[in-house]
């Protein structure tokens, strides 16, 4: 029986109209002035509103190159629902407006059959912005290629099950015909997000988040998942997806396949120069062949 997952944050979060979403996309694309690269096998990429991460996004799925890839797995973390799990969907087919991606019910099932998972609700799932947000971008590149979507609900893990789910999906990155969209936005910051952490000697505020960011970035280019715990740890940054981001460096260190991690593009809804201020930051990474 077929269900499917609404575009439930079209017409609020981007645009429900097609041809102005995919119009508005392309031009984003093509901004990046990057080309496609058969040798990437995952992005990370932000899921905030298009007005605000949109430009950012774009920086990870211009390098897709739809050819050779079958399936996308989704990686999103949980903003409302609270799981010590992941999750997988019980819909066959997500929605967006730009054209229907179904569900790889097969891997689905392969998954469902270890045990490990729980099952998402529909109505969690649309409530749910973290893997919509890659949708859109996914129909547009891959238009004229079928491709299905795996996606995983990535709850509050803790360190043990982060290294668990890892391990059982290393395998999945061994298939170059498998990809990864991993979903994340950086850090939240100001009194709204309860972070107000504050570096001076960076200068003003908005260098200082930029400065935490990109030291989290250069912990995940290295690939290094208990260096990352320990920033985490350490310096408390809201990275939202640091969960599925965690995930899917244990599927590095346990594949065979060699893969590197770039950060191609690091974005801030607002610049904050005083305690009063606030803003999310956006970063978009490419995860390739390490040749």
């Amino acid at each position: 029986m077929e269900r499917v997952r609404r575009a439930a944050h079209a017409g609020s979060w981007y645009t429900s109209n097609a041809k102005k979403l995919d119009e508005e996309l392309e031009q984003w694309l093509q901004a990046t002035g990057l080309t496609k690269s058969p040798n990437l096998r995952g992005v990370i990429a932000p899921h905030a509103g298009y007005s605000y991460s949109g430009r950012c996004a774009a920086f990870a799925f211009a390098n897709i190159d739809p050819a050779s890839i079958e399936r996308v797995f989704l990686l999103g973390p949980s903003h409302h629902y609270y799981t010590p799990k992941c999750a997988l969907t019980t819909a066959t087919i997500y929605s967006t407006p730009l054209g229907d991606l179904p569900v790889d019910l097969e891997v689905n099932e392969e998954l469902k059959a270890t045990g490990k998972f729980e099952l998402m609700d529909l109505h969690v799932d649309e409530a749910e912005h973290s893997m919509e947000m890659h949708l859109p971008y996914l129909a547009k590149v891959f238009h004229g290629n079928p491709v299905k979507v795996v996606p995983i609900f990535v709850g509050a893990l803790k360190s043990g099950n982060e290294a668990m789910y890892g391990e059982l999906l290393a395998q999945y990155l061994e298939n170059p015909k498998n990809f990864f969209s991993v979903s994340s936005d950086f850090c939240h910051w100001g009194s709204r997000f309860s972070y107000t952490h504050y570096d001076k000697k960076h200068g003003p505020i908005y260098k200082s988040i930029e400065a935490l960011d990109r030291m989290g970035m250069d912990i995940i280019e290295t690939g290094d998942v208990d260096a990352f715990k320990r920033y985490l740890r350490d310096y408390e940054n809201t990275i939202c997806g640091r969960h599925p981001i965690s995930v899917f460096l244990h599927m590095i260190r346990n594949s065979s396949t060699k893969i590197k991690i770039a950060f191609l593009q690091y974005e801030q809804s607002s610049r904050c120069k005083s305690m009063r201020d606030s803003s999310v930051s956006y970063a978009s990474a490419a995860a390739k062949l390490d040749s």
